[in-house]
């Protein structure tokens, strides 16, 4: 009997498309396939795909004839490749180019660029979708973006929600002692510290509500470029708010918060909003993108950009505990109804399944 042969590429491989090829490596080897991931070392560092079963080759994220070979030889005698991410679609299809074999392309997040970069951003959506057999993605309104963009075929693609990391094995009390808030309200926030994640916007939030007494303590988890300048601001404004780097306990830290909060300008399937809801922990987010289909009803959703609102929902909930009880059992509820891992895998085993064709039978 043939293996069906995949193959996986990443690029800079974001935390939620890492876990996805993570979690499809390992469910599509179970399955019988055989499965190839294409990454940048470091992303295998800290995904460790060869612990799912699946052959790692490192290819670095770049566009030279080096990189590009490499991407090429590693896709040989593939019969489904599956690019995660534009830049990864882009780079794939140059690699492919004279071949026959299929291209899926998972459209995780959506980027924002100004000026001439817009332009350029918009050439490479185009340029990656049209390469494509087929475009999944996670939320409705990239759906609709791919196939403006010219998609011959793009299909809403349930994604399963992760596991919630090492949730639980540290006491809430301990977590909230060494962040600093044993005795007053605790806001948690998670991501890259980039313009489009909102955190700007949550800072002028947090000088809103710093009237409070108790003061709530904001912490935001993650590393990114407008670190220095979110920084100065918390100095310069005495901002109740920590920058607490990248950490690999964000389940715990989650679990420990009163409220979670998600400012962001786009998100699909947010990490964040996942294991808070799973978590039972309040969320306040941003009524952006594929989150309002994500959480349903079970967290309180306002306008991107509007600080003000933001604060307000945040004093509201923090002052009436039987609402951040409704919304906690909400969110449980809600998570429960998300697609599981098998759901996810069994969806792209049949568009590879469909575009393979015809296969002869497979164990």
């Amino acid at each position: 009997m043939s293996q069906l042969r995949t193959v996986q590429v990443l690029g800079g491989g974001s935390a939620g498309s890492s876990a996805h090829v993570s979690s499809l490596a390992a469910g599509l080897v179970a399955r019988g396939v055989q499965v190839t991931v294409c990454a940048p070392p470091a992303v295998d560092h800290a995904y460790d795909f060869t612990a799912t079963g699946a052959r790692f080759l490192p290819v670095p994220r770049r566009s030279d004839p080096a990189a590009v070979a490499a991407l090429r030889a590693a896709c040989a005698g593939a019969d489904v490749v599956h690019a995660h991410g534009l830049h990864a679609a882009s780079r794939t299809a140059f690699a492919l180019s004279g071949r026959t074999v299929p291209l899926v392309l998972t459209w995780h997040t959506r980027r924002y660029a100004e000026g001439a970069r817009r332009q350029i951003l918009h050439l490479l959506e185009r340029r990656a979708v049209r390469a494509a057999a087929v475009v999944l993605a996670p939320s409705s309104d990239l759906v609709d973006r791919a196939r403006v963009r010219g998609a011959r075929d793009a299909r809403l693609a349930p994604v399963a929600a992760p596991v919630p990391r090492s949730a639980g094995t540290l006491h809430d009390g301990k977590a909230r002692a060494e962040l600093g808030a044993v005795e007053r309200p605790l806001l948690m926030a998670i991501g890259s510290l980039v313009p489009h994640h909102g955190f700007s916007t949550l800072l002028d939030a947090a000088r809103i509500w710093r009237g409070l007494d108790p003061v709530p303590l904001l912490v935001i988890a993650g590393e990114g470029r407008e670190r220095a300048a979110l920084q100065q601001r918390i100095q310069d404004e005495e901002l109740p708010v920590r920058l607490i780097g990248c950490r690999d306990d964000v389940g715990e830290l989650i679990a420990a918060a009163d409220l979670a909060v998600l400012p962001s300008r786009w998100e699909g399937r947010s990490l964040l909003a996942q294991e808070a809801l799973r978590l039972g922990v309040p969320l306040v987010a941003t009524e952006v993108g594929g989150v309002p289909e994500l959480v349903g009803e079970a967290a309180d959703l306002v306008p991107f950009g509007n600080a003000e609102a933001l604060a307000r929902t945040v004093v509201r909930l923090l002052g009436d505990p039987e609402q951040c009880a409704r919304l906690a059992e909400a969110g449980r509820e809600q998570a429960a109804s998300w697609p599981t891992e098998d759901d996810t895998i069994a969806h792209v085993l049949s568009v590879y399944d469909e575009l393979a064709q015809p296969l002869p039978s497979r164990t």
